[in-house]
């Protein structure tokens, strides 16, 4: 269908296992997805790209280790290992991934001093990544999510998508989650109150 679109969020090398930052299960999804993408006319890659340094890496904060949580200016962050720094090897795709019909490619978490989950704004929740402009001047209005990780950047994504006015599915199948203190379970929970259609 015209109007609906893919959207394939973060299947890199770094959230695979073996990656920097592994999900586990992460590469599972690899032959899924690779199906998937051949049934869509639109598909839409995102793709962590961080700077070196950058201010959600535990590494930048002295005494801090990965996986705990600071307030930012914009809000509560967690803390990260290093992954998917622009250029590196980890931050490429997964080289199984086939995403030759990609027709665009959202990188995100390039400003340093701020991340960015979702495909469509930064984690202070205001600045666009410019997304839903393209899809709707493109006449998509249906989104189908995958990718990793499941509570994390595919969650976020498919949560602005709906306060954007998307439809938004989130094929469970093809995403893996992190699932820090339960998050797995909190942000499907919040999908679903938000009208997410989890399949």
């Amino acid at each position: 269908m015209a109007d609906e679109a893919l959207i394939v969020v973060d299947l890199q090398i770094d959230f695979c296992p073996g990656g920097a930052l592994p999900v586990e299960g992460g590469d599972d999804i690899v032959p899924l997805v690779n199906g998937m993408v051949q049934s869509f006319e639109h598909v839409i890659l995102t793709q962590d790209w961080h700077p070196p340094h950058h201010s959600s890496f535990a590494s930048s904060h002295d005494g801090r280790a990965p996986f705990e949580e600071i307030e930012m200016p914009y809000g509560t962050q967690t803390l990260w290992p290093d992954h998917c720094i622009q250029g590196s090897g980890g931050a490429a795709f997964h080289p199984n991934f086939n995403r030759a019909r990609a027709e665009l490619i959202i990188r995100k978490g390039f400003r340093r001093s701020i991340d960015s989950y979702s495909a469509f704004f930064e984690n202070d929740h205001a600045t666009p990544t410019g997304l839903a402009g393209y899809l709707r001047e493109r006449g998509i209005s249906s989104l189908t999510l995958v990718g990793l990780a499941t509570d994390f950047c595919v969650a976020y994504s498919a949560l602005d998508a709906v306060s954007q006015g998307f439809a938004a599915t989130v094929r469970l199948d093809a995403c893996r989650g992190i699932d820090i203190g339960g998050s797995v379970s909190t942000m499907l929970g919040k999908m679903k109150a938000a009208g997410v259609t989890l399949g």
